[in-house]
């Protein structure tokens, strides 16, 4: 299993999309709406509320 490039849920095996830039960056998506939010509106995965990076940040500076 592998877990999405931006929202960090798991991906189950032959399901996702994935992604390689042209640096050779392979990124996993899980749905259309997290890679629409990286690629196309360039949102950080840290400053969008219902992503895991989110949650972790907001858990470790609220100490």
């Amino acid at each position: 299993m592998m877990k999405c490039s931006f929202c960090g849920r798991e991906i189950e095996d032959g399901t996702g999309k994935m992604f390689v830039t042209k640096s050779a960056k392979v990124l996993y998506f899980c749905s259309r709406k997290c890679e629409k939010n990286l690629n196309r509106l360039r949102r950080k995965p840290l400053a969008t509320r219902w992503t895991e990076d989110y949650a972790k940040e907001k858990k470790g500076g609220a100490r």
